[in-house]
């Protein structure tokens, strides 16, 4: 994607230069982008000089595609992308930030329940200092079920990453470009982008924001997102805890488990030497399985710290090419 366009029509001095991009994901919400496109975009205009609206259609099924065809020719600063199948939220928030230009990146549902207007507490934060920040929906105007599954998801999800927020799947972010550029996501990973980026060492934060109910369609949320989004968990937890020290968890288990072998072997030794029989006791069997396993795993785990240290020794060489000047196009 190129860099986001200008409009001409609303540049002044008062507006703010940096240029921004709203990021829509959409699945089967024709009926709510006519009037979240024209108020987001008025928002827009009326602070920025630079901005673009990109609606991400995640293989919709309703008269989605015939509506984003319409606003794009309408206005020069709404473009659209399209997955030919429903590969999830987070498959559509990568294919659209993916080579995204802009100084800004903002996120918003397109079911309508965002409020433009809180685009402005949003950039108060960021001004502040923070890198991301979250527009956390302190009255949520959902169903019963899914706010307090998403109450268990948060309180879960601050324990065991150590990150504080209390809103982390919330769709309404905005953030720096950076930050965009940073965000490697698949699965359920879109509910995670403020542990992601902490852990890429980016400052996260959240503000109050209005939530509004829904005015068409219905919702997406279903009981097996719930529990995809807490195994994704489990994966974030790894990658953040583990993805640059292997060898504390996969080394870890090797010396646990080879140090249980290794003490059912000397048991078997001491027998042996006292002169009973052992050729056919379990644990011998057990200590000699459970030794052989326990040094598999300390060698993969070997292997896995040598993979990161050469590939940290590679992005070094990288940064330092690139500050250098010799980066090849």
């Amino acid at each position: 994607m190129g860099p986001v366009t200008s409009s001409a029509e609303h540049a002044s001095g008062s507006l703010d230069e940096r240029s921004i991009c709203a990021v829509l994901p959409a699945y089967n919400e024709a009926e709510n982008l006519d009037e979240v496109i024209e108020e987001l975009a008025t928002v827009l205009a009326g602070r920025f000089a630079h901005w673009r609206i990109m609606i991400a259609d995640d293989g919709s099924t309703d008269e989605t595609v015939q509506v984003m065809a319409r606003l794009t020719a309408e206005s020069p600063s709404v473009s659209h992308l399209r997955l030919r199948q429903n590969g999830g939220k987070s498959q559509a928030l990568r294919t659209a930030l993916d080579g995204l230009d802009a100084d800004l990146v903002l996120l918003m549902d397109a079911d309508g329940q965002d409020d433009p207007g809180e685009l402005y507490a949003l950039l108060g934060a960021l001004d502040a200092g923070a890198d991301l920040v979250t527009g956390r929906r302190e009255i949520r105007n959902d169903r019963f079920v899914k706010r307090n599954t998403s109450k268990l998801y948060n309180a879960a999800t601050a324990r065991m990453t150590g990150v504080e927020g209390r809103d982390f799947n919330s769709g309404y972010k905005l953030m720096t470009g950076e930050v965009a550029a940073s965000l490697n996501l698949y699965g359920e990973l879109h509910r995670y982008i403020p542990v992601l980026a902490s852990w890429e060492g980016f400052k996260v934060a959240e503000v109050d924001v209005n939530h509004r109910p829904r005015a068409h369609g219905s919702s997406k949320f279903g009981r097996n997102r719930f529990w995809r989004g807490m195994l994704d968990l489990f994966t974030v937890k790894f990658i953040t805890t583990y993805s640059r020290r292997p060898f504390h968890l996969i080394g870890g288990a090797g010396l646990s488990v080879g140090l249980i072998g290794g003490v059912l072997l000397a048991w078997m030794l001491i027998e042996r030497i006292a002169g009973n029989e052992v050729g056919n006791r379990p644990a011998l069997l057990a200590g000699i399985t459970l030794t052989v396993v326990g040094v598999q795993l300390v060698s993969v785990g070997l292997l896995a710290e040598l993979i990161v240290l050469l590939d940290n020794r590679r992005r070094r060489m990288r940064r330092s090419t690139d500050e250098g000047g010799f980066r090849d196009r």
